[in-house]
């Protein structure tokens, strides 16, 4: 361990390794085999347990624990890990947990806000700029695109994939996959529009906007090929997205 700030409080293991630059604020806890990088701050009562790697400039708030042991009952005890990217905030009691299976990882990109008492169980892939508001909750295997957005309180059922670009409701208890590009909610819960908004900010000009446009016109229609459909990079992620496999589905749309 080097010798970062830390306060006289916290309890850090010898085996943890912390750049200098790191603040480890009061009552705070860094077990074995932790790594944490230049410009990362832990807030008070923090808790990174064992098995973690912590890129540069993250905001880790008040009782965070990442790390902590999967909620699955054939645990083993085996050595997997949970990866955390740069740049991120990870407010007051938000929950990480490492993977299942040995040399498994559940990762968290770059540039995420995780809002007060999102929960990342464990295996999950969370993207870059990703927005978890309060209260989320994502099971264990799901997949989270760049660019999502969740409202507050959402859910997701384990092994589920959210498309890159997606806006969820709050309050949306998802049982099936949701499309890149769109809006997701109601109830039933459906796929209502394009993320107008997200896509702009996201970087979309007008051409980019009308290809996804196309797509996800064929799609209402039924068309899964996107046949005719400009083959833009945007819509050939949607194509691959399409083809990978889907454990239980995909939401269909409003009005449909």
């Amino acid at each position: 361990m080097s010798s970062a700030s830390i306060h006289p409080t916290a309890v850090v293991s010898g085996k943890a390794e912390i750049d200098p630059s790191v603040v480890i604020g009061p009552g705070a806890v860094v077990e074995d085999n932790v790594y944490i990088e230049a410009g990362t701050t832990l807030g008070p009562h923090a808790v990174i347990r064992e098995f973690c790697r912590i890129g540069k400039n993250n905001m880790i708030d008040a009782h965070a624990v990442i790390g902590g042991r999967p909620q699955h009952t054939e645990f083993d005890g085996s050595e997997t890990w949970v990866e955390i990217g740069d740049d991120n905030v990870i407010r007051e009691g938000v929950t990480i947990h490492r993977a299942f299976g040995p040399g498994a990882v559940t990762k968290i990109g770059s540039d995420c806000f995780l809002m007060s008492y999102a929960h990342v169980g464990h295996d999950c892939a969370v993207g870059d700029n990703v927005t978890l508001s309060n209260n989320i909750v994502l099971g264990g295997h799901v997949e989270v695109g760049d660019f999502v957005v969740m409202g507050g309180c959402a859910g997701a059922h384990q092994f589920l994939r959210i498309g890159s670009y997606a806006m969820v409701g709050g309050y949306v208890p998802l049982r099936k996959d949701v499309l890149p590009y769109s809006m997701v909610g109601g109830e039933p819960v459906r796929h209502y529009r394009l993320n107008s908004i997200g896509l702009r900010r996201g970087g979309f000009d007008k051409e980019r906007y009308r290809a996804v446009e196309a797509a996800f016109r064929a799609l209402r229609e039924g068309d899964n090929d996107l046949t005719g459909v400009p083959d833009t990079e945007d819509v050939n992620k949607l194509r691959d997205w399409l083809a990978d496999k889907s454990k239980y589905g995909v939401y269909g749309f409003a009005g449909a």
